[in-house]
């Protein structure tokens, strides 16, 4: 017969992480159980940071990021190329591309993709903003930084289209072998799309 160790408080504790990315019900009781057991060190500090994030955070009304000011870091740097704008999914996204330093452009979030499975259609992401800030005079350059899965290609075409009014170069990321990669190990899908997309050497 299976006991419960913990009381209610602490499974509540245990159910909310174990709905976190990457956090399952085992590894959110072992994340349970290391905060609970270094209070003073982790888990007041955390809920604290938490409490402020709950109260501060908000998305950016330019181009939907996340931040304790509105607009954002990124959308107030002027180091940022104001002729550049890349269009990504999600937060997510923004931030890998960040990481990377790859390129000093201002972003806009979509929220999400095109789909007709989940019911996600035009109405339910931040496109009508994204033809506004296009149609900028300053701006020269969409970049569309989306995944490259059926609903993410989907997307960029009807962004495409979307923006095919406005005086502005449409362009995508490349797609093909991932640096480092050996074409061994690829599947069709990207080998084929990598010799489409070869370049000059």
């Amino acid at each position: 017969m299976s006991r419960n160790p913990a009381g209610p408080e602490i499974e509540r504790l245990i159910q909310l992480l174990a709905k976190l990315p990457g956090l399952g019900p085992r590894s959110a009781r072992r994340a349970a159980l290391h905060l609970l057991t270094r209070k003073d060190r982790l888990l007041e500090p955390l809920s604290e940071a938490m409490r402020i994030a709950c109260e501060r955070v908000a998305e950016c009304s330019v181009c939907g990021n996340v931040d304790t000011q509105d607009p954002c870091a990124v959308c107030r740097d002027p180091r940022r190329d104001p002729s550049l704008i890349v269009v990504v999914e999600d937060v997510s996204d923004l931030w890998a591309l960040e990481r990377a330093g790859a390129i000093a452009a201002r972003y806009h979030v979509l929220g999400g993709t095109l789909s007709a499975l989940d019911g996600r259609g035009p109405e339910d992401l931040n496109l009508a903003t994204l033809a506004d800030r296009a149609r900028d005079p300053e701006v020269k350059e969409v970049i569309l930084a989306v995944n490259a899965t059926v609903e993410g290609q989907t997307t960029a075409h009807y962004v495409t289209d979307l923006l095919a009014d406005c005086d502005v170069k449409v362009t995508r990321l490349a797609h093909g072998v991932p640096v480092g990669g050996e074409l061994d190990y690829l599947d069709d899908g990207t080998l084929a799309a990598a010799i489409r997309s070869r370049t000059t050497f």
